[in-house]
């Protein structure tokens, strides 16, 4: 990857997060809200040298298609297995992770 694909990565990850926080309604859902069709981003962030990740923020969409804030059920996440910890969290919840797209809508940042 080259510096300047790197930059426009970066670009567009930050247009991608201006435009799910103006989308986003005044409201926040738990992911277990049967409401909940999809998770459009979960956005990790991590520091060199700590072995825990903090997640920023989580954006959803309802079925009726509004943009919202989803409630942070993770604190943070390890870096090694979150993919694991968010499944298990999910089967605590009862919630099928998979099925709202929570692994498709990872943003991770170290």
């Amino acid at each position: 990857m080259t510096y300047s694909n790197l930059l426009s990565d970066q670009q567009a990850d930050i247009n991608l997060a201006r435009d799910l926080r103006d989308a986003c309604e005044d409201i926040s859902v738990a992911w277990t809200d049967p409401r909940l069709a999809k998770v459009l981003r979960l956005r990790l962030l991590g520091d060199s040298g700590f072995p825990f990740l903090d997640v920023s923020y989580i954006t959803g969409e309802l079925n009726d298609g509004r943009v919202v804030n989803v409630i942070n059920p993770f604190g943070q996440l390890p870096k090694r297995g979150y993919k694991k910890a968010i499944i298990a969290q999910a089967k605590r919840d009862k919630v099928f992770a998979k099925g709202l797209g929570v692994f498709d809508a990872i943003s991770l940042e170290i």
